[in-house]
């Protein structure tokens, strides 16, 4: 029987495309360098900040590890950290999803590449309803997702075993992420990847709406 549930954040619980977009494309326009279309960002988040921020530029323009990509990762924390309210909200389904794992006493998680600050932040403003027993962000000297360092450490903090957990998320990263951790890995397909991507990672289930899930615990 799963016990704890593990979320992934961005694409899994919170719609955060919008304004992950704004913050990525204020630094482009910034530095005079096109923008993307929001659902371009699709392909460039879910492996943390550093990563959207070489991402987003021009390939032969992409900032270089070392003060460069430090630079291009300070400019972006610092627009996202003033656009992550926009338009941001969870996604339909998921409080009514979280108030039935509530009244199941399962333990609830969050489990995120976003930096550790903005997912402690968006989890109080946007799902800050029920009761987190982990809410764990990048950090440093933390390996992110697909490693399970995360993943586990959610699970000791529910005082529980992985195989007694469900880690929930968009992204193939995410599968990978619930495998490598002995966890049940539940793709959303409501997210910002699809279907294949889910399938070729490890999934052990797929899911149309926030509410299947509870078909799967």
């Amino acid at each position: 029987m799963i016990k704890g549930v593990i979320f992934d954040l961005d694409g899994t619980l919170l719609d955060t495309l919008g304004d992950i977009a704004a913050a990525g494309n204020a630094v482009l326009r910034k530095r005079g360098l096109p923008e993307h279309e929001v659902e371009a960002y699709c392909r460039f988040i879910g492996d943390g900040m550093r990563n959207l921020a070489r991402r987003i530029f021009p390939p032969d323009q992409a900032p270089v590890d070392g003060p460069e990509l430090d630079r291009a990762t300070a400019e972006y924390k610092a627009e996202y950290a003033r656009h992550w309210r926009g338009s941001t909200r969870p996604y339909d389904g998921i409080p009514e999803l979280l108030d039935a794992l509530v009244g199941r006493g399962v333990k609830l998680g969050v489990v995120s590449n976003k930096a550790h600050e903005f997912t402690g932040e968006c989890v109080a403003e946007f799902v800050g309803d029920w009761t987190w027993d982990a809410v764990l962000g990048q950090r440093e000297g933390i390996p992110h997702k697909p490693d399970p360092a995360g993943a586990l450490e959610a699970a000791e903090i529910f005082g529980l075993s992985p195989a007694e957990c469900a880690f929930v998320g968009d992204s193939g990263v995410d599968m990978q992420t619930g495998s490598r951790a002995g966890m049940k890995a539940v793709g959303v397909l409501w997210g910002f990847r699809g279907a294949e991507e889910l399938r070729e990672n490890g999934a052990d289930a797929l899911i149309e709406r926030p509410m299947d899930l509870l078909a799967q615990l």
